[in-house]
């Protein structure tokens, strides 16, 4: 289900990549209308094996949906798109497995200029965080800052609000989760302010579909193309 194109909105577009997660759907949903409003919702799903377009459809939010797998950065692209096309000023994105908290949508509602990128910041805590995590996210968080030239502390954070002035000018490549950080590397070689609010870390009951070797290895790939170019 989705909108006219001739609907413009000029506000924030609250997009969600959803990938097998129909088991949250039913709990998300509600949550995330406690905040917005249906027109202003957008969840891409990105062939799902399990019922999740189908939970989709019952719960009458608004979608686009991929035949197959393609990748977050694909399902997130998708979204950006829908956003430059209806005209909205900022897009907010957040996981579908419950580990970004909608109660904490204001935050971002609450710094959204329409010129800032904002990351919404974990707390980085070996004690909390998974320990691989832990150590793929201060590293890549500091390579992240040194080329974007701001400090980025939890650069892995997929819960984070994009101006969409931005999006129009940033050419990304990447579908998997490399697409974050490339976001992060492109908009500071703009000139993009990146600042960050603090959410809450929540790691219990959710799985990660991350690969830890495949998705270092494309961070790398990141990196390369920096220095070359």
């Amino acid at each position: 289900m989705l909108m006219p194109d001739t609907i413009a909105h000029y506000s924030t577009l609250v997009l969600i990549p959803a990938y097998n997660a129909s088991d949250y759907l039913p709990r998300l949903v509600p949550r995330v209308r406690q905040f917005v409003c249906d027109e202003n919702l957008l969840f891409v799903n990105d062939g799902s094996k399990d019922s999740t377009l189908q939970s989709l459809k019952d719960l009458g939010v608004n979608y686009l949906s991929f035949p197959e797998n393609r990748g977050k950065g694909s399902a997130l692209m998708a979204g950006f798109s829908y956003a430059i096309r209806k005209g909205y000023r900022s897009v907010l994105t957040l996981d579908s497995d419950l580990q970004h908290l909608p109660e904490e949508i204001p935050q971002f509602y609450a710094v959204d200029d329409g010129r800032t990128m904002v990351i919404g910041t974990r707390a980085i805590d070996s004690s909390i965080m998974p320990f691989e995590r832990w150590l793929t996210n201060n590293l890549t968080s500091l390579i992240v800052s040194i080329f974007s030239t701001q400090r980025v502390r939890d650069s892995q954070s997929g819960y984070r609000l994009v101006p969409v002035s931005v999006l129009k000018q940033l050419n990304l490549k990447s579908t998997r989760y490399d697409f974050e950080s490339e976001m992060l590397f492109q908009a500071g070689a703009l000139g993009c302010k990146i600042s960050e609010v603090s959410i809450t870390t929540v790691y219990e009951g959710s799985h990660s579909y991350i690969n830890p070797l495949k998705d270092t290895l494309r961070f790398i790939r990141q990196i390369w193309k920096r220095i070359i170019c």
